[in-house]
Formats: structure tokens, C-alpha cells, sequence
């Protein structure tokens, strides 16, 4: 019972010092949740600019400088700071939703299915942590329905996308959203 007038206690003086809190006190609060805001805003902003920033300098090192070298006939050039201004390969690939099955199909039918990840879960709820042990050794014989996620890292992709480019061989490029492109590099002199 001592504990429970203890707590009453501690309520009543917890609310009085409530009541003492000068109006000083809370416009300080309100100023501080108002700087917090709008430093929260700032970052959004910025975030914004930097995404675009980004969008831009893509343009220029993968759109405008390889067009503008290629149109003068040059894949590189050295500038009169020293900077070297060098055409190179890059890579890229996308599998769509709809296209999965028929690109790891083709990766399988030609030998390269070691790139596709497999994961298999069950979900189970809480307290389930037996049941979940059950599934290791049981597992589809015991009734679990397991989920299977096929999947390929976005890295290994572009990686597989690279080698079969390079090495000249042909693959269904629309099927993996492969494309093959030219980045100006510009290295500082």
C-alpha cells in the first residue's frame, strides 16, 4: 500500500511543478520545436536540390559529353588544366515484374542460374518460436506454407549484363532490361 501513495506522491508533485512552469519556459519550447521544423524543412529542400543535382550531372556524363565527343570523333581528350576526359562502357539491366520468369528461365536453360537467389520464409506469429523450430526439420510435410522469393542483386545483374557484352555473347537483352551505354569520366589533372 506504501507503494501506491508513494506513486501519488510522486503525481501530485510531478503536476505542481507543472503548474510552476513559467510562460519563459514554454516559448522557449515553442521556439526550439519551431527551429527543429524548419531545419526539417531545410533538409527536405536540400535532399530535393541534391536528387536533381544528381539527375543533371547524370545528363552530362552519360547524355551530352559522349554525344558531343563522338560528334568530333574522339572517345578521349586531355584538357589544357590536365584533366583527362575519357569515354567508357557502363552497364545496366532492370528485370520487370512480368519478365522474371522468362529471364531466369533463359539464365537456367543456358547455365547461369547461379546468379539467381533463392530465399525461402514463413512467417509465424508471436509465441511461434517452437512452431518455427518445427519448420527446420518438417518443413512442407508439416503443413508450413513457405514463401519463395527468386531474385538477382542488382550489382550481379549489371555484372552478367557486362560479361556477356564484352565476351560477345547474345542474350535477350529487352527480357533483362539490359542496356549498354558511354559515361565521360573526367579525371583531374
Amino acid at each position: 500500500m506504501s507503494n501506491l501513495f508513494d506513486t501519488m506522491e510522486a503525481d501530485q508533485a510531478a503536476a505542481s511543478s507543472m503548474e510552476s512552469l513559467d510562460t519563459s519556459g514554454v516559448s522557449t519550447i515553442a521556439e526550439l520545436a519551431r527551429a527543429v521544423r524548419n531545419k526539417q524543412d531545410e533538409v527536405l529542400k536540400l535532399e530535393d536540390t541534391l536528387k536533381q543535382t544528381k539527375k543533371d550531372l547524370l545528363k552530362l556524363t552519360d547524355e551530352d559529353l559522349p554525344a558531343l565527343l563522338h560528334e568530333i570523333g574522339v572517345s578521349k581528350i586531355e584538357l589544357d588544366d590536365g584533366s583527362k576526359v575519357e569515354l567508357k562502357p557502363t552497364y545496366g539491366a532492370y528485370i520487370k515484374v512480368d519478365n522474371r520468369d522468362k529471364a531466369f528461365s533463359w539464365l537456367k536453360e543456358n547455365g547461369y542460374d547461379d546468379i539467381i537467389k533463392n530465399v525461402v520464409t514463413c512467417q509465424f506469429g508471436r509465441g511461434e518460436e517452437s512452431l518455427a523450430e518445427s519448420l527446420v526439420s518438417l518443413t512442407t510435410e508439416a503443413g508450413f506454407s513457405p514463401e519463395q522469393k527468386r531474385d538477382i542483386h542488382p550489382q550481379t545483374l549489371k555484372a552478367f549484363v557486362r560479361d556477356q557484352v564484352e565476351s560477345g555473347n547474345e542474350f535477350p537483352m529487352d527480357i533483362f532490361g539490359a542496356y549498354v551505354g558511354q559515361r565521360a569520366n573526367i579525371k583531374k589533372g
